[in-house]
């Protein structure tokens, strides 16, 4: 799927956040290698970089369009790739991924070979939005199977694809040392005409956008836009409140 960087980073700073969550829970002094998966542009690894900045940094995307606005950095090296299929050329003492794992089926053999793929004492820290069952992501499928689109947009339809938190539990905890799971509900607060549609254009409506040409498009647009409008008003000062829930796991290898 081709990616709009520009319509992605219309809410950087809300992206941004629970990187830095993450980021924050991590307990690693001076790791040598560090993997930041679905890098996007390298905002999250130039944060990585200045942290741990005696460490080898790796910016892994599997998008042309986002590493192309990558800022170059001598500190970061960048790397093309499918982040499912990803397998690191030495031991990574940290493997890093904010927000891209759930677009990667079969979690539950890829967490484990991620686990896999550390050095002794080496740390996995992962989010994802796990928000697949609130309005904003039930609305498309509702506008999908709503119009005579329905026979090109609903083989794209997705499950959620973020399991559970205690299903990570499971997972993880056989092959782990130190594990800590949790989850954190934002309450976003955006600006500009219906918000919620243009955050999702950026991520999780954009195939079925890309799916569609012409009026047909524009018009689902507007009957997905129509109904996240109605499920997330206008608030008296002209915002808009946007709870969006991410899960987030960090684990150390043994």
């Amino acid at each position: 799927m081709p990616w709009d960087p520009a319509q992605y980073l219309k809410f950087a700073d809300h992206r941004l956040r629970p990187a830095l969550d993450l980021l924050n829970r991590i307990d690693l002094e001076s790791p040598g290698s560090v993997f930041d998966l679905g890098a996007g542009t390298g905002s999250v690894t130039t944060l990585l970089a200045q942290r741990w900045p005696a460490a080898r940094v790796t910016a892994v995307d599997n998008s042309s369009e986002m590493l192309d606005r990558a800022t170059a950095s001598p500190r970061i090296a960048w790397q093309q790739a499918d982040i499912g299929a990803w397998r690191p050329d030495r031991p990574a003492d940290l493997i890093f991924s904010n927000a891209a794992l759930h677009w990667v089926g079969g979690h539950e053999e890829l967490f484990p070979k991620l686990m896999g793929a550390l050095a002794p004492g080496g740390v996995l820290a992962v989010q994802m939005p796990r928000n697949f069952g609130a309005p904003s992501h039930t609305a498309m499928a509702e506008a999908a199977r709503a119009g005579p689109w329905r026979r090109s947009l609903q083989p794209l339809l997705r499950p959620a694809p973020v399991a559970p938190p205690s299903s990570y539990v499971r997972i993880l905890a056989p092959v782990a040392s130190w594990l800590d799971v949790w989850e954190t509900e934002y309450l976003q607060i955006l600006r500009g005409e219906n918000p919620v549609k243009e955050w999702t254009k950026g991520t999780w409506l954009r195939p079925l956008l890309e799916a569609l040409d012409g009026k047909e498009r524009d018009e689902f647009e507007s009957a997905y836009g129509a109904l996240v409008a109605k499920a997330y008003p206008k608030q008296d000062d002209g915002t808009t409140i946007f709870p969006f829930k991410r899960l987030f796991i960090v684990a150390r290898k043994a």
